[in-house]
């Protein structure tokens, strides 16, 4: 369940939305093949977005879903936030999170053992006591300066133990973001959707601020203490990522963005009423395209790189670009992105007047390109059947997003990713992955925010966030 964000934000992985903690968010985990993983993506704290939503939007509870209790989730959540006034530049805050769901299923389980009011009572006050039930954090944010802000929080999830500390710098600099933090333990998420504690995780980020053509480069240094271990207890999934292992990493990227507007519809518009969303209020159909160059090193257990040696058994050789020894690896490589938009409507009519098309070809690994077209030309050199697998190599990953207003400033929006797999060694099918499916409502006095509702199958997660200046 990915930040649910056009394809325009390019390759840099944003943090994830995340029902399972009551902070709300989860670190990709950086993959290969690259760039993945890089951006941290700047957002509005989940304190301060359950505050808003209490003063403003009527909501005295928030609500959120991470599961079915019978298999190890929290169910059905309700979130609360009360803020301390300490004045504009600092805010402060108490959260937490009560599993309803939980307590209900619990109640179900004992009431078989219950035979007297007196015991009913008891069991209530014992349910209502237990510490699984809650989540509980705090919050601190200082506005240093208008460009510099320090975060720092606690949080404690009683069903698992545990506290989870966390602090951010954020600093915007002319030309650049900077992000400085440090979490213990980080929560990470992997491609398969796995959850991963990292007993300490230590980023510096550094990313220019990029126009809508030109040059832009980033940089990001990650250091991983410890070793991580599957977010709840449960072991039976595997190894973890072998980026999360405790090392050093340093990884930059250059690219190179060109948008260009195929048409765009200046007129139109209706007087005197302003758009649900300033940002979806002019119908165009653009594209654009990225192409960069990304170097990582690493240093420690997380240099080992299984995933990007080349596949022996099918003879394939890999153009990756390497260097590595027992303890320390060099990598480069190239990547590509194409992204096609489309857009009908103004967003300022009552009903259907926003209809928007997204998607994006992600070429994220040049080396795995090469390598695969060259085992094509190969076989079709010497008239043999494609290997599924060199098809699925040199085949793009497809990103596709769909927003429909359904009425006034409410629309609907899935997100869904698209991509080939090998079936049984033998073929090859397109197959649905992360798909999210959202109902956004449009804060139209603040020009361009929402509140979105969204809902990840793969996951079963679900929960209520905000969002501003999102296209």
């Amino acid at each position: 369940m990915k930040k649910l964000r056009w394809a325009m934000d390019g390759f840099w992985d944003l943090d994830m939305a995340t029902a399972m903690t009551i902070e709300g968010t989860a670190r990709a985990a950086p993959e290969d093949p690259l760039p993945l993983g890089l951006s941290r993506g700047a957002m509005l704290s989940r304190p301060k977005q359950l505050d808003f939503m209490h003063r403003f939007m009527s909501l005295c509870f928030v609500p959120s879903y991470a599961g079915d209790p019978l298999k190890g989730g929290d169910g059905f959540s309700l979130q609360r936030a009360i803020s301390l006034p300490f004045g504009e530049n600092w805010f402060a805050a108490l959260f937490g999170q009560f599993h309803l769901q939980k307590l209900i299923s619990s109640m179900k389980k004992n009431a078989s053992e219950i035979q007297q009011e007196s015991s009913w009572l008891k069991k209530i006050r014992g349910c209502v006591c237990d510490r699984s039930l809650y989540a509980l954090g705090v919050c601190s944010e200082f506005l240093v300066t208008p460009d510099l802000s320090v975060l720092l929080g606690l949080e404690t999830h009683g069903g698992r133990g545990g506290i989870q500390s966390k602090s951010i710098l954020h600093h915007r600099l002319p030309e650049h973001n900077l992000t400085v933090e440090a979490v213990s333990p980080g929560l990470f998420v992997d491609k398969n959707g796995n959850y991963w504690d990292v007993p300490l995780s230590l980023a510096i980020d550094l990313a220019s601020v990029a126009p809508n053509s030109g040059f832009s480069h980033h940089l990001c240094l990650q250091h991983n203490y410890g070793a991580p271990k599957q977010f709840g207890g449960d072991q039976s999934i595997g190894d973890p990522p072998a980026t999360l292992r405790p090392g050093f990493s340093v990884k930059s990227a250059f690219s190179f963005r060109k948008d260009a507007n195929i048409w765009r519809k200046e007129g139109g518009k209706l007087r005197m009423v302003q758009p649900f969303d300033v940002l979806l209020s002019e119908p165009h159909v653009s594209i654009s395209g990225v192409i960069g160059a990304v170097v990582n090193a690493c240093f420690g257990d997380n240099a080992e790189r299984p995933s990007a040696t080349a596949d022996q058994s099918l003879g394939f050789r890999n153009y990756i670009l390497r260097a590595e020894n027992s303890n320390s690896s060099l990598t480069a490589d190239f990547f590509g992105s194409a992204s096609f938009t489309a857009q009908y409507g103004n967003f300022q009519r009552l009903f259907f007047d926003l209809t928007r098309l997204n998607t994006r070809l992600d070429f994220p690994s040049s080396s795995m390109f090469l390598s695969g077209a060259a085992h094509l030309a190969q076989s079709v050199y010497n008239s043999l059947p494609p290997n599924p697998k060199a098809v699925c190599l040199v085949s793009p990953q497809a990103f596709v997003s769909f927003q429909q207003q359904i009425g006034g400033p409410f629309s609907f929006r899935i997100d869904s990713h698209i991509g080939l797999e090998v079936n049984n060694g033998e073929g090859y099918t397109a197959q649905v992955h992360d798909s999210v499916f959202a109902v956004e409502y449009a804060l139209k006095v603040l020009g361009s925010a929402k509140a979105v509702a969204w809902y990840s199958p793969k996951h079963r997660e679900a929960m209520v966030e905000l969002r501003f200046f999102e296209s």
